[in-house]
């Protein structure tokens, strides 16, 4: 495999989470530029890191170009995540309700803030992505709620802005 094999790896996986270009570009950090030219096959080189990173993102391993199944434990590791500081946890049934309705449970705004603003891209994907399979609401729409509630907490997070 070579990098111009990964462009449409990544554009297929990017889709199915329903990220745009731009999205995913700061979920990764690299720009929408970058992401266009691998997804089209006109990007010569990237580097390791960078391809590692992304892939990683997308739930793509690079060893087997398969799927990461890191969804069926994602809404756990995010609840967790978001809980660690607070008195009352967030469980992931909570979450998982948030996340596909939009609507955040009495008294866990904070845990919700903590989620947009500390957990790492590739839990937040990965979450999202399980939410969608059990819920049967599209990752786009899913990404949405999270766009609004970043836009109401203002969160300085970059990945959404």
């Amino acid at each position: 495999m070579n990098i111009l094999d990964l462009g449409p790896l990544i554009r297929s996986r990017r889709e199915s989470l329903g990220l745009s270009q731009h999205h995913l570009a700061k979920l990764s950090g690299l720009s929408r530029t970058t992401i266009n030219l691998l997804e089209n096959g006109a990007l010569a080189d990237l580097g390791f890191s960078k391809v590692i990173a992304l892939m990683e993102i997308v739930g793509l391993r690079l060893e087997a170009n398969q799927v990461v199944n890191a969804h069926k434990t994602a809404l756990v590791m995010a609840s967790r995540t978001v809980s660690v500081s607070y008195r009352e946890k967030l469980t992931p049934k909570e979450l998982s309700i948030a996340l596909a309705t939009g609507s955040i449970p009495p008294n866990r705004v904070a845990h919700l803030a903590t989620l947009l603003d500390e957990a790492p891209a590739s839990v937040l994907v990965s979450a999202i992505e399980e939410v969608a399979l059990q819920s049967s609401v599209p990752p786009k729409k899913i990404w949405g709620h999270m766009n609004r509630w970043a836009k109401d907490f203002h969160s300085p997070r970059r990945i959404w802005s």
